[in-house]
């Protein structure tokens, strides 16, 4: 159990440090930034409690928001991505799949894990995005980047699983 939490709050610093520090400044074309920092909340155990959850998605965008200076915007995101992953867990993940599986592409296959991650960040991203920009007058605009950052969260997502031993 210590050494599940230390691997957590190990992975938690890495994934604050380098969102802060490296991938913040990453603007492809102007609207695409990746949002790594969620792959803390999308790899937690299917078992985890919703409040532990929320309590880590919380911690998590709230340390992001310290580093970044973006005043609880990443905070309201990630709390709002914990409260909902448990039933995106239950769309995507396979019914006859064991209560305390790692989501992954190993425990829950290609497919039903990229939809899951897709999903996921999609929601994240919105509020993030909607919360940024805080004003609808150019839709388009924020539609781009909702939509790009969230491609490019995913597909870094999923670089990071296939990489996983």
């Amino acid at each position: 159990m210590i050494i599940t939490f230390i691997k957590r709050f190990s992975c938690f610093w890495l994934l604050v440090f380098l969102q802060a520090f490296i991938l913040n400044n990453i603007h492809f074309f102007g609207y695409a930034t990746p949002f790594l920092y969620v792959y803390l909340i999308l790899i937690f155990n299917a078992n985890m409690s919703r409040y532990s959850l929320l309590f880590w998605g919380f911690f998590l965008g709230l340390t992001v928001d310290i580093f970044s200076n973006t005043l609880g915007i990443n905070a309201i995101s990630t709390t709002l991505l914990a409260f909902v992953r448990p039933t995106l867990l239950k769309l995507f993940a396979s019914r006859d799949s064991a209560d305390d599986f790692s989501p992954g592409i190993r425990s829950m296959g290609l497919g039903p894990f990229m939809r899951y991650v897709s999903v996921a960040v999609l929601i994240h991203h919105t509020a993030l995005i909607l919360l940024l920009t805080f004003s609808f007058t150019h839709p388009l605009t924020m539609l781009l980047k909702v939509v790009s950052s969230a491609i490019l969260t995913t597909l870094c997502v999923w670089g990071i699983d296939t990489a996983k031993k």
